[in-house]
């Protein structure tokens, strides 16, 4: 029986000791500012995919990738050490794009403010290009054409 519940919890739990591990267990001066953003474990709890971001240009990205890669295994260690289940998940680490895509999402936002902006200005001093009202009004009694 498959409890998600269950693998939300655990997920939570393998954040945390992953953050510990890179911390405590990677010794490594070349590895950067990681966060790690999320974890997804499959309901059977058997595969673990671990998000995280790291600081800084993209070599140090690529660097710290390799180190993180290079230390999967102790850090699955860790991981499985601090853990009450029987079976340690396996671990990926997925670098997270979500912060590069929301600052191409922000900047495309700036850049339609900019332009409504640029119209908003562009309306003020528009003009109608026919009459004020372009509909036909209906005729009143007493208009000058009624006496014709």
């Amino acid at each position: 029986m498959v409890d998600h519940a269950r693998a939300r919890k655990l997920a939570e739990r393998i954040k945390v000791l992953v953050a510990e591990a890179l911390e405590h267990t990677v010794k490594d001066g070349d590895l950067g500012f990681v966060t790690i953003t999320d974890v997804r474990v499959t309901p059977d709890l058997q595969h673990s995919t671990v998000y995280y971001t790291v600081w800084g240009t993209a070599e140090e990205k690529a660097r710290s990738a390799e180190i993180i890669e290079k230390n999967r295994g102790r850090i699955r260690g860790s991981v499985g050490h601090n853990l009450s289940i029987r079976l340690t998940p396996t671990i990926e680490f997925v670098m997270d794009e979500v912060p590069e895509t929301a600052a191409a999402l922000n900047d495309l936002l700036a850049e339609a403010k900019a332009r409504d902006a640029q119209v908003a200005k562009l309306a003020e001093k528009a003009q109608w290009a026919g009459e004020a009202n372009p509909y036909k009004e209906p005729r009143v009694a007493g208009d000058e054409d009624d006496e014709a």
